[in-house]
């Protein structure tokens, strides 16, 4: 079955507004357009960008959706106004858990700076009940292959059209989730075909909104663009 969505792009939640902007533009290697609102990040595609949308509450749980992003050093990005949460060192993984300047997660896996790539966001990461099923409805989705890791249980997706991302990975946990998430994505396609796929109607198109505010069936919000 061909694709029935397109990925466009992501939206991250901010309080503060254009501090977090232009600390992810920096740590992400976009541009940063402070274009009305709190602003966007642009880079050379429409897939690239990232929309700051300003809401009234901060973060209050670990992110569930959450970047992984290459840097040349973990210094670095401390001194852009992220924090340390979880040493590589400590963890004894390939990666450090970071926290960004409003508190939310990302993990920074370490490069030489000569073998840093112009697009340093790797991954999109969602936290899951059942990867395996969710990983699978986004793969038939965006028509994108499948793959998995059966050791550590882990579920990704890679060469989605119109993603810059290299992998959209997800990962089991223990808790629900319970509020909502502070990073989405948007798509390109039809909000009645992905209701007949299991999606949920939160929010419909209206005079304030151009697009369908909906969620996935584990209750992760996406917004949906007609073609």
């Amino acid at each position: 079955m061909g694709a029935r969505v397109r990925f466009q792009d992501l939206c991250m939640d901010t309080v503060e507004g254009e501090q977090l902007g232009r600390f992810w533009a920096e740590t992400s290697d976009l541009r940063f357009d402070l274009d009305g609102g709190t602003g966007r990040l642009v880079g050379p595609t429409d897939g690239h960008r990232i929309w700051m949308n300003q809401v009234p509450e901060p973060r209050t749980v670990k992110h569930r959706v959450h970047l992984d992003v290459y840097a040349a050093s973990v210094d670095d990005l401390v001194a852009r106004g992220a924090s340390v949460v979880l040493a590589a060192e400590e963890s004894g993984f390939s990666w450090t858990v970071m926290a960004d300047p409003e508190g939310g997660e990302f993990c920074a896996f370490l490069r030489d700076p000569s073998a840093l790539p112009d697009y340093r966001i790797h991954g999109i990461v969602v936290d899951s009940h059942d990867p395996q099923s969710i990983a699978q409805w986004w793969g038939d989705l965006f028509g994108a292959p499948v793959h998995t890791d059966d050791a550590k249980g882990w579920w990704w997706l890679e060469d989605v059209p119109g993603m810059p991302i290299k992998t959209m990975d997800f990962v089991p946990v223990p808790e629900p989730k319970a509020v909502k998430n502070r990073i989405h994505w948007d798509v390109r396609g039809s909000a009645e075909s992905l209701r007949e796929a299991g999606a949920t109607l939160l929010r419909a198109r209206d005079d304030e909104i151009t697009w369908t505010v909906m969620a996935d069936p584990e209750g992760n919000e996406f917004c949906v663009f007609d073609d």
